[in-house]
């Protein structure tokens, strides 16, 4: 089977976030079981890593009609770990430090869909199905379907869109449309392309696309409800028979405790003394003292997404009631990085607050952590969670989205459980909740030891996660 995989970002060449891991790894684990699956995303000039520059290829170039000029479309390429990937290059559309938050992003991303869909006709490459990803590649299927639905070649593509995340649906004036993308007016008038009183690009992915899937099966039933629609949610339950959810993997080579470059000490679900002092070398690290208490981390955004707000409400009096530490790293909105901040200058022995993003750091964090806390308001898949149940780290989580799908709550009667989650979206339920762990941490160390093991041993690799996108293709 040969499939297109299209999105804005793909690891290990640039990524923000979730759909970065998913474009890097998923192709990878597909083509591994015998797909054809190959990646398209932009060429971004000066992000895109030097280490991998001298292994580019110019491929192929032609024109792009958009917003009544032609434009440069270079197709570059290059083959990493099997998997080919092209490039579309852009100067004057792909240049700068950063991948979003241009002022012309829809014309941008526009560029980028059409760029696609010329480039498979001009380098012969046709696929059964073309795997869209979030707002950014979200008009090709409809654009397959109208505006190209006239040449032959392009008629048999099945169409998926994976959304990734609700909140970045590719909104802009009705116009653009035709500007962009030179279609029909028809469309909008329809409603087909219409939300409000503008395009949207995401609600025209769910008309068009012949499936939807999203990233995890929880959230594939949240978004279909107001309190996590977006909006959207009457659509979704419009065309919620084309609707499903695949929950992500994780490069479990990568992240393993025992083979990880990144730790101090490396270790495994057999002997976890390595990871006792990978927690020791984490405190000496930060200046903490050894403490009785749990030591629990966050690897986030700071964001209220990743309900960072209600920690920042809930460590004051848990910090001035408890024998435990904190060590949080992230950026995000300055309030929140400044309230944190903030904390750790009242509480010098139990709270740090690194405002910064080290993948390194990161890592040790992980290893060294009893605990690993996200609170997020809502969750389409998470990767961190299970990440770092395979460091042996319990996660404590809202039960949301892909944290329901991914952390059995603890069972105190069934000894079952791989961390600890609650239902209840506020400061003091999370705070009643790290009190509760603290409790199970410092008073079962029997019950704490066989959860970590049972978070170790759950499979969170992509294998059963490219099996399932390799079924969905097949049902297309």
């Amino acid at each position: 089977m040969k499939v297109l995989f299209a999105a804005s970002e793909v690891v290990p060449f640039y990524k923000t976030g979730g759909l970065g891991d998913v474009a890097g790894a998923l192709p990878n684990a597909l083509n591994a079981r015998g797909e054809d699956v190959r990646v398209v995303a932009p060429y971004y000039h000066e992000i895109f890593p030097e280490k991998y520059r001298d292994q580019l290829m110019d491929l192929h170039w032609f024109t792009v009609w958009i917003n009544n000029h032609e434009e440069y479309a270079g197709v570059k390429t290059m083959r990493l770990n099997g998997v080919i990937y092209y490039f579309i290059d852009n100067q004057s559309y792909f240049s700068g430090k950063k991948l979003y938050e241009h002022w012309n992003d829809g014309e941008r991303f526009a560029f980028f869909q059409l760029a696609v869909i010329e480039m498979m006709q001009e380098i012969d490459f046709i696929p059964d199905v073309l795997h869209a990803n979030d707002w950014h590649t979200a008009m090709i299927p409809a654009l397959l379907k109208t505006r190209y639905a006239w040449q032959q070649p392009l008629q048999q593509i099945k169409t998926l869109l994976t959304i990734h995340n609700m909140q970045f649906q590719g909104a802009y004036a009705p116009e653009t449309l035709q500007t962009f993308f030179d279609l029909d007016w028809n469309l909008y008038a329809s409603g087909e392309a219409r939300f409000g009183d503008g395009s949207n690009w995401l609600k025209t992915a769910i008309v068009f696309a012949d499936r939807i899937n999203t990233v995890s099966p929880t959230y594939a039933e949240e978004i279909k409800t107001p309190e996590f629609g977006e909006h959207l949610d009457p659509v979704l339950r419009m065309y919620e028979g084309k609707l499903s959810g695949i929950v992500n993997g994780v490069d479990t080579e990568r992240y393993n405790p025992a083979t990880d470059p990144d730790l101090p000490f490396n270790y495994d679900a057999t002997d976890m003394s390595g990871k006792e002092k990978d927690k020791h070398a984490l405190q000496d690290e930060f200046g903490l003292p050894y403490a009785a208490g749990p030591l629990m981390v966050m690897v986030s955004r700071l964001t209220p997404q990743k309900g960072v707000h209600l920690l920042a409400e809930a460590l004051p009096y848990f910090l001035a009631t408890h024998d435990a530490q904190v060590v949080i790293l992230g950026t995000g909105i300055p309030e929140l990085e400044g309230q944190l901040t903030n904390l750790a200058a009242h509480y010098p022995d139990q709270l740090r607050v690194i405002i910064d993003f080290d993948v390194h750091l990161a890592q040790r964090m992980y290893a060294a952590a009893d605990m690993f806390l996200m609170p997020s308001a809502f969750e389409p898949c998470g990767i961190s969670q299970m990440m770092a149940q395979l460091y042996g780290t319990l996660p404590l989580v809202h039960e949301v989205g892909g944290l329901c799908d991914t952390v059995v709550p603890y069972n105190e009667v069934s000894g079952e459980g791989t961390g600890f989650g609650f239902k209840q979206f506020d400061a003091s339920t999370l705070g009643w909740m790290m009190d509760y762990a603290q409790q199970t941490f410092l008073n079962k160390p029997e019950a704490w030891r066989s959860l970590q093991e049972q978070a170790m041993a759950v499979d969170v690799s992509w294998t059963q996660s490219a099996n399932a996108y390799r079924e969905l293709y097949e049902q297309l």
